[in-house]
Parts: structure tokens; sequence; C-alpha cells
């Protein structure tokens, strides 16, 4: 069994260690940490000593632990708190049996909340070393008060200023940190979003967000002649009644991945994100226009995060893409059947279909594959709206 000390560090190059940390390192011989890390520690090591990078990929890395299971205790210096996002947690998942022994420093967003004198048991947290922009994302259309992020060289603070202001979200105040805990490096700015989008920053840094004012409401049911349509066709979107029918169908609160065949406007995606910002969304649409469109009405609602895809569905390589749980077909082009077909073999466990016909054929042909896929019809609700022909809304689940 791996035993392990973990030592949290801040950016001070001249640390102090407490008479417990001195004395667990200059009593041991495997060290481990990050390149900056070494930087920091390698004049307190003891001269005979191993160090093991903490670098990707990281199974090279446990399998140098592994070499002292059971001989050898490990003293790993690690940022801040261990346990916060930190590498602690990569211990335990990777290591389940280890014994880890912690002694943590103040992490970076609490430093920085500490030098601007900032109140933080209210800040959401979000981490973007290493992570995509869904749980950043996810926070901005929430509209968190107070966001405190953990960045990282592709996710800079010029990074998340300009994403913010791409999207629309200018009612946040960012302050920034950098080299937090060096005395003679140290820097704490605050800025409009406007200026951190074209400054620069060293690392290692981290952001907070305030916001200042309330942005526009996000409406249930956005208006359809808010969108930018297809050559100007209004008719060429699913209409907002019919829109929220649909999405309540899919029932996506309790849903991770969705799916939107044949978005056109981006209308059903757009709606679906600002009203369940944690979903994954794929978007796939054959004509080269919907790019533009989503780029357009993503960018007017601030929905970031829509993942677009543009070519035929039935052609598109799916291998990769984790298995969705709801899926809505807003657009077949006479290939219901064959989409309906590679659905059934992608689609998750309890998975659902919702299926807007605007004819009786369509529907007879939704009906057709959802037998021949040996899914089952759950729900069908038919509306008329105005003076356009009525729709019916299907809705089949693929059972377990």
């Amino acid at each position: 069994m791996n035993r392990f000390y973990i030592i949290g560090l801040d950016d001070n190059r001249t640390p102090y260690f407490t008479p417990e940390i001195r004395k667990i390192i200059d009593s041991h011989r495997i060290f481990s940490g990050g390149i900056r890390h070494h930087e920091i520690v390698g004049p307190y090591l003891p001269d005979q000593r191993v160090w093991i990078d903490i670098k990707v990929p990281l199974d090279d890395v446990f399998e140098q632990y592994r070499l002292y299971e059971g001989k050898q205790s490990i003293v790993v210096f690690a940022s801040g708190d261990p346990l916060f996002f930190g590498f602690a947690n990569t211990i335990r998942q990777r290591m389940p049996g280890a014994q880890l022994k912690l002694y943590p420093a103040f992490n970076s967003l609490q430093t920085l909340a500490h030098c601007l004198l900032l109140p933080y048991h209210d800040m959401r947290i979000v981490s973007l070393t290493g992570r995509p922009w869904h749980e950043f994302d996810r926070a901005l259309i929430e509209e968190a008060p107070k966001l405190g992020i953990l960045t990282d060289r592709e996710h800079t603070p010029t990074a998340i200023a300009r994403r913010m202001l791409e999207y629309g979200y200018t009612n946040y105040t960012i302050y920034t940190g950098e080299q937090l805990g060096n005395p003679e490096k140290q820097n704490i700015r605050q800025f409009k979003l406007e200026s951190a989008a074209i400054n620069t920053f060293t690392t290692p840094n981290c952001v907070i967000l305030v916001k200042e004012t309330e942005k526009q409401r996000r409406p249930l049911g956005i208006p359809d002649d808010a969108f930018e349509h297809l050559d100007g066709r209004e008719k060429m979107i699913t209409k907002m009644p019919i829109r929220l029918l649909s999405l309540s169908l899919l029932d996506l609160r309790y849903r991770q991945r969705l799916w939107d065949i044949g978005f056109c406007t981006g209308s059903v995606s757009i709606e679906a994100k600002l009203q369940f910002p944690h979903l994954h969304i794929t978007a796939f649409e054959i004509r080269r226009e919907g790019e533009r469109l989503m780029a357009v009405n993503s960018r007017r609602f601030g929905t970031p995060d829509i993942e677009t895809v543009i070519g035929d569905f039935c052609t598109a390589d799916l291998t990769s893409r984790e298995a969705p749980d709801a899926v809505f077909i807003g657009g077949h082009g006479g290939k219901l059947i064959e989409i309906m077909t590679r659905l059934a073999g992608k689609l998750a466990p309890d998975g659902v279909i919702v299926f807007n016909s605007v004819s009786e054929e369509s529907r007879s042909l939704f009906l057709h594959a959802v037998e021949q896929t040996g899914m089952e019809l759950e729900q069908e609700a038919r509306i008329a709206l105005n003076d356009f022909n009525p729709i019916t809304v299907l809705k089949a689940v693929r059972r377990k």
C-alpha cells in the first residue's frame, strides 16, 4: 500500500514549512510535483532524493509511484489545497487503497478573495484547468452572482473576457490574481471585460467575476420573430408553443445529452440551453447556412457551448460521440426511417426521441420506425396554432 504526504504550496519562492512538515521532508527520499513546485522546493530537499515530475500522461507518473508501493512513502507537493480540484483527488481515483496525509495551503481563489477583502462563502467555483468551457458557460447562463475560476494556458483571463463579450455577458467586473503568494511578483488587478480582453497575464493566475447588474431576463419561450431566420422565411422555425411542448416531452431537467437533428435556426437548441444550461447539446443540420444561423442566434441569446455539425446526419460519424439520452427531430429530409434506425443503435437506455409531424404520412413513418426499432410510443399530442396546419408531437422511448 502506498502512503503519500501531500503538501500544499502557493507561489512564494521562500515557503514556510512547519516543524512537522520540515521533519517529513528531511526524513524522506521520494518526492513528486509539477515543474513549478520543483523550482520552489528544490533547495529544501535532501541531497539524496528522487523527484517524479507530475506531467501528462499521468499513467507514467502512477507507474513510477507503484514502484515504491509498500516500500517507501512519497511526498507530493501540490498547489493550494490538494482536495480543491487538486492532485489528492487524482491519487484517490487512481490508487483507492493509498493512505494520504494532507497539509493544505490556501487555494488561489481563497488568496485572491482575501486580498480583495471579498467574502467568498457564496462564490460559485468553476475549474477550467484542463477542462472544457461547459461548466463556465452554465454558470454564466444561470447568472452566478459571484464566480471563481481556475484557469490554464488556454482558458486565460483574456480568453474568458472575450468569451463573455462574445455572448453578451457584459454585466460582470473581472478581478485577476497572478503569481499569488509571491511577494515580489504577486499582481492583483480589476478590469472591465473590454480591458481584460486585450490584456496579457502571467501564469499561474486565477479569476473572480462579480455581477454588477442584472442581465436581461431569460424568457420561457423566445418569440419566433426574435430569431434570425433561414433566408428570412419565418415559417422555417419550430414555433414557440410547439417548441415548448416538444421540450416538455423531452423531460430535459433529467437528461444530460441532447441531439437536435435538423436544427435550421437553432431555436430548439437555444431554448433548451437557456432553460437547462447543464445540457450538452449537439445540433445537426444538412444546410451549410445553418452554421451561420446558429452562430448568430446563439450569440444573440447568450447560449455558448452548442456544438454544431453540418452535413447529412445519415452519413455523420457517430462512433466517438457519447450516447444522447434525448433527441429532437426537427427535420429529416425524407430520411426519417434511416435517421431513426441510426438513433436506435446509439440512444442511451431510457432515452427519448421527440418528433414533430406535419402530415399523416410523416406520422405514419415515425410510428413505423418506432415499431421497427423496438422502441415504445409513450405520448402523442396534436396542436393547432393560428392559421397553421395542426402539428402532431410524438414521443418515443427506448426501454432498457
